[in-house]
């Protein structure tokens, strides 16, 4: 009934591109319910696009739309697209050698995109500029970012950089300010001017790697939030030593989609709780919610030089499961009637090398954009559940 009545409302036409392999376990289905769609809105025109024997068209519209895997759905409005993967259409099982449809979330995943491209109001997310930060325009495979930014753009969110020092202030259309692998400490009224703005509804990620001060820790420690200086080592999730798969998560809306998917961070810091600061009021308290751990083996290194490696105990290593991720928010006003307020929310990771060009694996990206929607309140753009198959 939610699709139904999305449909019916719709003005404008919105194209749908389909880039499927017909031999794709998914193309029948996806096939069935885009003309289910097509029923109840003839203002959806639809385009099946094959990656194999469309060559010319595959690559005009690759082009256009950005498109870089075999088997997306491209949805545009008005020149307003969103680009839907396939891990988003479904959770497939390959562990016996036969791909098999555990669950089908194709109408939430096309639903959530064409009222996303319908919206004419296209957010603003701003990347920090001016401190060593992560560069969106380098393509460079470890240290770029411009990656997470065209995976963005295709979300139909417009990406910008922010010298903080030039412009003064966070410009008024900043609907997210990402603070992405700071390597030079910024200035106290840079610092000031973020937490000020982060105060009054602002919404904020913070990509921390180890070994690097950003400033903004003192900030950081008000929100409930305690960056130590260590590296995380987990021996019973890592391939190489150096990185920590990560999939055990804790409720959240931020999470609540990703099932046991990991995303790979690389030498991550712990992200805790910081239980030192007083309790307020509820209404006035942060709260802080761990996203993201790693197993019970694992432990928060003070010491990454030792060789080897060690828990010691009795030092300042912390015992695992270690948090390498929180979402923080203040200022909810659900449940309290004649209260509009929109809350301040933050996200703050212990690594930002799981966004590099790199990283960016089917989980990091699905961490990353999920929280980024939870911060521009796209979570939940339709609550439709995944059909079991």
């Amino acid at each position: 009934s939610k699709t139904i009545s999305l449909l019916e409302s719709l003005e404008k036409p919105v194209e749908i591109t389909v880039f499927f392999q017909p031999g794709n376990v998914l193309y029948d289905d996806i096939h069935n319910l885009l003309r289910e769609y097509q029923f109840h809105c003839p203002r959806l025109n639809i385009q099946w696009v094959d990656p194999d024997r469309d060559i010319a068209q595959t690559e005009e519209l690759a082009v256009k739309y950005q498109v870089t895997d075999p088997n997306v759905v491209v949805f545009d409005c008005g020149g307003r697209s969103k680009y839907v993967r396939i891990d988003e259409i479904a959770v497939i099982d390959a562990s016996s050698g036969i791909e098999r449809i555990r669950s089908f979330k194709g109408e939430l995943a096309f639903s959530s995109a064409i009222q996303g491209v319908v919206q004419d109001v296209v957010p603003k997310v701003y990347f920090l500029t001016g401190h060593g930060e992560r560069d969106i325009t380098s393509f460079d495979r470890r240290t770029g970012f411009s990656g997470a930014a065209q995976l963005i753009a295709r979300d139909n969110i417009e990406v910008k950089p922010l010298l903080l020092s030039a412009e003064k202030q966070i410009p008024a259309d900043c609907a997210v300010l990402i603070v992405a692998g700071v390597s030079q400490s910024m200035s106290k009224a840079e610092a000031d001017l973020i937490s000020v703005w982060l105060r009054r509804s602002g919404r904020l990620m913070v990509l921390a790697d180890a070994g690097q001060t950003s400033g903004l820790e003192k900030m950081l420690q008000e929100w409930g939030v305690l960056l130590r200086n260590d590296v995380v080592i987990d021996p019973d999730r890592t391939l190489t030593g150096r990185e920590v798969f990560a999939s055990a998560y804790n409720r959240h809306p931020i999470t609540a989609k990703l099932g046991t998917t990991a995303a790979i961070f690389h030498l991550p810091r712990s992200v805790e709780l910081d239980y030192t600061q007083p309790k307020t009021a509820s209404a006035d308290r942060p709260q802080v919610t761990q996203l993201a751990l790693s197993s019970k083996n694992s432990w928060a290194e003070t010491q990454p030089d030792q060789v080897p490696a060690k828990f010691d105990k009795g030092t300042d290593d912390l015992a695992g499961p270690v948090s390498l991720a929180v979402a923080v928010e203040k200022g909810d006003t659900a449940g309290l009637l004649d209260m509009q307020i929109r809350p301040s929310r933050m996200v703050v990771f212990g690594d930002s090398g799981f966004v590099s060009n790199s990283g960016l694996t089917g989980g990091d990206t699905s961490l990353f954009m999920s929280s980024l929607n939870w911060l521009l309140n796209r979570e939940e753009l339709m609550a439709i559940p995944p059909k079991v198959v």
